[in-house]
């Protein structure tokens, strides 16, 4: 019998390239086979990556293999990162597609667990996913991961997607009780204020363990039997955590920019001669100057020096922040601007910078959901006003001539 194949010539032995191609095939390109057998003895055959490849669909690099499980078979992950979760890490920090960067939700298993495994239970976000397997590394447990709409623990707990239902129902739709024979669930502590531990326990059976704040303190906390240390519970907003926000909230600024810049401009050019070309162009930098110092007073400066800056209010921080900015820009602008524009700006660049501290509030754990709300009733109209009196004063100086 002869064999199709010839003996180390065939550069691609495994794909039996001696057969016929079909019409439109690459003879360079190994043809995959979707069976395990090889046409000729001693020969691999081509496999997919995966059996669980589908048309239209890609897994994800961090999945490497499939473990059996009664639901469906559970992904198991790797918890090292590659470069493509570093580069989403990179982008998602700079708001680039962070809404869409999330994972599908259900469980996933890293290292080879048992079931005796702890379940650590996470957010769909990716980057909160990335995080809690990079710290998982040498142990092995299962990974809940409930549907957040791609947010945050802290953020989706308050705004009640990581739920005490959505913790019960994924428990339910992936048998959970079927893998483990024990009865409990480690939830990160930050996910305490959307989960009620004992309404979960009587929707699907499972106690609730709350975790430490982060994802650090796991390999500790289940050395020590899943008991909390006081440094495990403490919340923290350290500088390096808080720049780490400041380019998520840059990239929100891009769209209201494009808009806002021309407004500055059109605005400069209004004065005596109803409207000058040559006015805007130089008072519009000046103004662009003014909005530019204002994004960072309010967005980069005030961020980073937040808990040293006066007051309890974040929109009176970034007021603080914003009236120091202004001050600079008056000095820099002493003897070139009248008292009237100098107020004008100063006035401008306080609106903005106490708006844009205030929208801060929500990327930070020391004010609550009520609070925030609580403040944006009292500190938006008095933005709002000082923005409008501040452009009302800058077109008066204009037609002054200052």
């Amino acid at each position: 019998m002869t064999s199709c194949c010839q003996e180390k010539k065939d550069p691609f032995p495994s794909a039996c390239a001696c057969q016929e191609a079909p019409s439109g095939w690459n003879p360079n390109v190994p043809k995959i086979r979707d069976d395990t057998s090889a046409c000729c003895s001693g020969a691999q055959a081509l496999k997919l990556d995966s059996p669980y490849e589908k048309p239209g669909y890609r897994l994800w690099g961090f999945v490497k293999d499939f473990l059996p499980a009664p639901a469906s078979p559970v992904p198991q992950v790797r918890s090292q990162m590659s470069h493509e979760d570093r580069r989403g890490t990179l982008f998602a920090r700079l708001g680039v597609g962070r809404d869409n960067y999330c994972i599908t939700p259900g469980l996933y298993a890293i290292g080879t667990p048992d079931a005796q495994s702890p379940v650590m239970v996470t957010a769909n976000y990716k980057l909160s996913f990335d995080v809690l397997r990079s710290h998982l590394a040498g142990i092995s447990a299962w990974i809940l991961v409930v549907n957040t709409r791609g947010i945050n623990v802290w953020c989706a707990a308050g705004k009640g997607t990581f739920s005490t239902q959505e913790v019960a129902y994924r428990v339910q739709a992936d048998r959970l009780a079927d893998i483990v024979t024990h009865r409990r669930l480690i939830l990160p502590q930050l996910s305490a204020t959307g989960v009620s531990a004992h309404q979960v326990k009587s929707l699907c059976g499972f106690e609730i363990v709350w975790g430490p704040v982060h994802a650090k303190h796991i390999k500790e906390f289940l050395d020590t039997q899943m008991n909390a240390t006081p440094e495990m519970r403490k919340v923290t907003f350290t500088l390096r955590e808080r720049v780490e926000l400041i380019p998520v909230e840059l990239n929100q600024l891009g769209k209201p920019t494009l808009y806002l810049i021309p407004a500055l401009f059109l605005l400069s050019g209004v004065g005596q001669g109803i409207f000058s070309i040559s006015t805007a162009v130089s008072r519009g930098t000046t103004a662009l100057m003014a909005y530019i110092l204002a994004i960072a007073a309010g967005a980069v400066l005030a961020p980073a020096l937040l808990p040293w800056l006066p007051g309890r209010a974040f929109a009176i921080k970034g007021a603080v922040m914003g009236a120091a900015a202004g001050t600079m820009l008056s000095a820099f602008f002493a003897g070139q601007l009248a008292w009237l524009g100098m107020l004008a700006l100063t006035l401008f660049i306080m609106a903005v910078s106490s708006y844009l501290t205030m929208n801060f509030t929500g990327s930070t754990p020391y004010t609550s959901p009520t609070g925030v709300e609580k403040e944006m009733r009292k500190a938006i109209p008095a933005q709002a006003f000082g923005a409008l009196a501040a452009v009302t004063l800058w077109v008066i100086a204009g037609f002054m001539g200052s």
